[in-house]
């Protein structure tokens, strides 16, 4: 089994060209509440986090971002490729709109991302043809607007890309079907002193395979260690970041920066997903870094980017209810677990300051409620369908409800993510407000933060979320009978 060359996700990066050190973090907002811009800027600057990686060019984000000292690579979805690759204009009015309006308002923009793992397989080809040409329009629009010396273009790729033929490192070499393309892509970014980013997940290994070794996911040196010639590796990250390193050495570009876009644990939402193993390997990691070893291949610092800053309940859960668990920090802020950043804190990740939540009061099934009610299945569903459910299961932190607790905690998310509006508790014959928290244990029956409504939220956000309550109406109607 190839245990070191499994990965799964986003971007973000350091360049030759880089002088900020330290830890960087991805900061998503694929979030139903997410925490104000000011307010993450600030959680940035009081952890130590000179370095964050976005998913968009969001206004109001890169504007806070501004004059904040913090090193900024902002993202273009894939949705956007094909425009970009067929317009160089479209290329021009991007990066002017995002790139030079906020570079002049000292926003220390540093590098695009042009896709976000383009070519996984799963994506069955769709931005094969779009990707490369989307890059060297944006290249070119960078060079027209005289900002290809301080920002540099990249494409943050899954870990898929590359492969070993041996199961071992030395074996690596880029995909087969995208080989050619690969090569491309890697010139390109040479040419342009511009850094391969890809993203390492041993997490994922360990959740797609039963047999992985457990041990080999983590860095305190437990594992059973795989020699490669005259190199032994002790963990899945320097085996799989030494892959890459492999493949681009026989292609002809051994000295391509390297640039680990994401690499982190998730806390929930599976039975390896959790408060224990997160901490354990991100402190392993950041020890790992901060000792400056590097990997067999390429002793020294390594550039890594935390996946990620704070957890995002909205997130689609198609490749696990994890996904929705990554952050460092809950979704208001609140930190999971001690964790040495290498910055000032010892150990102490800063919590986020003025956070404003809404009135402490939760929505749970009544007491007089009957379990075998035909509307409580049907009820359930509807809220987790449209709400979080996935603290919920085996090994989770919610797994040890029992079925009331369950139902619950479903109609309490529903409740919150509808900002506490007295017509989201009043599931048929079901549910009732309290001011007595449900919470138990690790699980946490959660009170919303008040919404923040700015840049496309304040677009759009007044059309979005009353919708999942009309459907509650007419779900109501339906099924009160």
């Amino acid at each position: 089994m190839r245990w070191f060359s499994v990965g799964i996700k986003v971007v973000c990066l350091v360049s030759m060209m880089c002088t900020v050190s330290g830890i960087g973090a991805n900061w998503g907002t694929q979030a139903s509440h997410p925490l104000p811009p000011d307010t993450v800027v600030r959680l940035l600057r009081e952890n130590g986090i000179r370095k964050v990686k976005l998913f968009d060019a969001d206004y109001d984000t890169l504007r806070t971002l501004g004059k904040s000292g913090v090193e900024v690579m902002v993202g273009i979805p894939n949705d956007m490729l094909a425009s970009l690759a067929t317009s160089v204009k479209a290329a021009e009015k991007w990066v002017s709109k995002n790139v030079s309006a906020h570079s002049s308002s000292n926003v220390k923009i540093r590098y695009v991302a042009v896709g976000n793992e383009p070519f996984l397989e799963t994506y069955n080809g769709s931005f094969l043809r779009t990707t490369f040409p989307a890059l060297q329009n944006v290249q070119s629009a960078l060079i027209k607007a005289g900002l290809s010396n301080q920002v540099k273009v990249t494409v943050p790729l899954n870990a898929d890309v590359y492969a070993s033929s041996n199961g071992l490192p030395s074996g690596g070499d880029f995909r087969t079907d995208i080989h050619g393309l690969m090569l491309q892509i890697v010139k390109f970014l040479s040419d342009n002193g511009a850094p391969f980013t890809v993203n390492i997940y041993p997490f994922i290994s360990l959740y797609i395979d039963s047999n992985f070794p457990v041990d080999y996911a983590f860095f305190d040196g437990n594992a059973s260690p795989i020699t490669d010639g005259s190199l032994t590796y002790y963990n899945m990250f320097d085996a799989n970041y030494d892959t890459l390193v492999w493949a681009l050495q026989k292609n002809g570009f051994g000295n391509l920066p390297i640039i680990v876009g994401e690499i982190g644990w998730p806390t929930d939402g599976d039975q390896n997903a959790n408060i224990v193993y997160a901490q354990r390997f991100n402190q392993g990691f950041m020890s790992h870094t901060l000792g400056g070893r590097g990997t067999p291949m390429r002793p020294g610092p390594i550039d890594a980017y935390l996946f990620s800053l704070i957890d995002e309940d909205a997130k689609s859960i198609d490749p696990g209810n994890f996904e929705r668990h990554w952050g460092i920090f809950t979704f208001d802020g609140i930190a999971k677990y001690q964790l040495n950043l290498g910055s000032t804190n010892s150990g102490s990740l800063v919590p986020a300051k003025g956070v404003h939540y809404l009135e402490r009061k939760w929505c749970v099934m009544k007491p007089s409620a009957n379990l075998d009610d035909p509307q409580v299945a049907l009820s359930v569903s509807y809220a987790c369908g449209l709400a979080d459910c996935t603290s919920l299961g085996y090994g989770t932190s919610c797994g040890s409800l029992d079925a009331r607790g369950n139902i619950s905690y479903a109609v309490n998310s529903y409740y919150q993510r509808n900002n506490q509006l007295d017509v989201a508790c009043k599931f048929p014959n079901l549910s009732m407000i309290t001011k007595t928290n449900p919470s138990v244990g690790s699980c946490r029956f959660e009170i919303m933060i008040e919404p923040y409504y700015g840049g496309a939220e304040r677009r759009f956000g007044c059309l979005q979320k009353p919708l999942s309550l009309v459907a509650l109406i007419i779900f109501f109607s339906l099924t009160v009978v």
